[in-house]
């Protein structure tokens, strides 16, 4: 059997797998104890291949054997929509599973150097932040959106306070206070939602919403509009984003990148909910709220820039570089047009595999100027470890000596040296959106789309706000390549009397894992930004989405006779 036959033969049970793994991974690690930690560091690894190679399946599928609707259905309870859980899996959720999936695996690989051993149940809070992650990409309604939101979150409190230390526990309590508060506005906008349309799956939902009456449509958009805030919250929008970059900074190397797609979520969130509800065929609801977005992702956008541009801390550039991610998307999808979105779905997903390898960047550049004492800092290493193989290249002696006996000419770099600069240089030019990389691509075909709305050779006016976006990211993109410049003068450049930090493989590779996939986007950016142009176009006209859903019937009873009896 080939591998498309094989894929094609599990559906519509391949949906479900990426969120009973990690739940059946999480559970079995657990029962292993607290003191089986190289073991639990090779299942978590295991699982996290597993759970990639289940993403690049539902990726295939919809790309190459969904068909024109592309949209897989699966009824877990094998109850009809909308009174069971349903999920499902589209272009977008299935490109948002394989980023977290992406990330997973290069966090658990980093992860299992050292940081592993720095707390208890990091294994298992890690599977089940990726349980988290999955489900609410996967689900098709509000209520079980709110269940993977409310798991997630639980396990990202372990993960952010893994490590300890004070400042880990004071951002901690400011990022628990303040999810704890959008969980409650969370709940209020759905209990709103319900009460206004009587269902709370999605395309049941886009359903009803035309039919609502006029005096119903003010409660209508109130609920979305207290709804969206506790998205706009894990979104990082200004001003509700006062607590990322403290934590952000604080939380361990692999949580933190990790982290980096938790607020695409909120994105995710927003754009599902709004493209469903508020499509532009929705009457007087159509497109509600949109300007809003624009303006608070503006405002975001450059709230984030200030912030990159005026710290001196690399991990707090790092947090500032998410929200800058986070505004642009918000501005972008906004405006409602399936061009733009496209594009912003492009810029996405280099976006946040920059902001991810950046991350762990952090730590290993801050060997160069830490205390070397620290635990979490040696730099020596096992020689016997087979992840411990740094090659340091030296000078040739007594060949071309100055005073100091130093070589004028060739001196080698070493080579954990050249390989934090490199990397760095690809994680500045995509952030701040340079040539080549993917944030230049991604940002060339948003703003193509906005300032010519009725394509090229023809005329038709800009909005304002599609100026304003135009200027924040070409001077957000200036100030960032500054504060990027500056850091790597002072990091790579200045003169330090300390030892070169000694890199494991397995803490380089995944670094050069998500980097190397920034490369094939710009390898592959026409195959890529077809599949995100066809993402759009299905996101803004939801008609297949939601006939697809609302048509999927339970199962029959394997009791069942032909004529809807049963037999004994």
């Amino acid at each position: 059997m080939t591998l498309a036959r094989l894929i094609e033969a599990s559906m519509p049970h391949l949906i479900v797998a990426p969120v009973l793994l990690p739940m059946v991974t999480a559970a079995a690690m657990l029962l292993l104890g607290d003191t089986r930690r190289p073991l639990k560091a090779v299942i978590n690894v295991l699982s996290c291949v597993l759970g990639l190679g289940l993403a690049v399946a539902l990726v295939y599928w919809v790309q190459q054997l969904g068909g024109p609707q592309a949209v897989g259905v699966y009824l877990p309870g094998n109850w009809p929509v909308p009174y069971g859980i349903v999920l499902v899996v589209d272009r977008l959720s299935a490109m948002m599973v394989l980023l977290s999936s992406v990330l997973g695996l290069a966090g658990v690989l980093y992860a299992s150097a050292r940081w592993h051993k720095a707390g208890v149940h990091f294994h298992p809070l890690f599977q089940l932040q990726l349980m988290g992650l999955y489900g609410a990409f996967l689900t098709a309604d509000l209520f079980n959106l709110f269940v993977f939101f409310e798991i997630m979150l639980t396990a990202s409190y372990g993960l952010l306070l893994h490590g300890s230390g004070w400042a880990r526990v004071r951002s901690g309590l400011h990022y628990i206070a303040m999810n704890l508060m959008a969980s409650s506005m969370f709940l209020i906008g759905v209990a709103i939602l319900y009460g206004v349309t009587g269902t709370l799956n999605f395309a049941d939902m886009a359903i009803m919403v035309p039919a609502i009456a006029q005096d119903d449509r003010g409660l209508l958009h109130a609920g979305a509009a207290i709804l969206a805030i506790a998205f706009l919250v894990k979104a990082a929008a200004w001003p509700l984003n006062f607590w990322l970059p403290m934590a952000y900074s604080s939380a361990a190397a692999p949580v933190a990148a990790l982290f980096a797609i938790m607020t695409k979520l909120g994105v995710y969130a927003i754009l599902r909910v709004w493209t469903l509800l508020f499509p532009a065929d929705a009457g007087v609801s159509a497109l509600f709220g949109g300007p809003v977005l624009v303006g608070l992702g503006l405002v975001t956008l450059a709230f984030g820039v200030i912030g990159v541009i005026a710290t001196q801390h690399l991990g707090r550039t790092a947090a500032f570089c998410a929200i800058v991610s986070s505004g642009t998307l918000l501005a972008a999808l906004g405006f409602g047009q399936p061009a733009v979105t496209g594009g912003a779905l492009y810029y996405t997903l280099g976006s946040t595999l920059a902001v991810a390898a950046f991350f762990l960047l952090v730590e290993l550049i801050d060997r160069t100027r830490e205390v070397e004492e620290h635990p979490l800092y040696v730099s020596e290493v096992e020689p016997e470890d087979a992840f411990a193989y740094p090659v340091d290249l030296v000078p040739t002696r007594d060949v071309n000596l100055d005073d100091d006996e130093q070589a004028l000419f060739g001196r080698a770099i070493p080579a954990a040296m050249a390989f934090l600069g490199l990397a760095f240089i690809v994680c500045a030019l995509t952030i701040a959106g340079l040539p080549p990389m993917a944030g230049f691509v991604g940002k060339v075909v948003m703003l193509s789309a906005l300032l010519n709305p009725a394509g090229f050779g023809e005329q038709a006016p800009v909005s304002l706000a599609a100026w304003g976006l135009l200027a924040l990211l070409v001077v957000g993109g200036l100030l960032t390549t500054i504060a990027m410049s500056r850091a790597g003068v002072r990091y790579f450049w200045a003169t330090h009397d300390r030892p070169t930090p000694r890199l494991r493989i397995i803490e380089t590779l995944p670094i050069a894992l998500l980097l190397g996939l920034i490369g094939v986007l710009v390898w592959q950016a026409d195959a890529v930004l077809r599949y995100a142009n066809a993402t759009a176009r299905g996101l803004h006209d939801p008609k297949e989405y939601i006939g697809t859903v609302v048509s999927t019937k339970p199962l029959p009873s394997p009791h069942a006779t032909g004529e809807g009896g049963l037999r004994r």
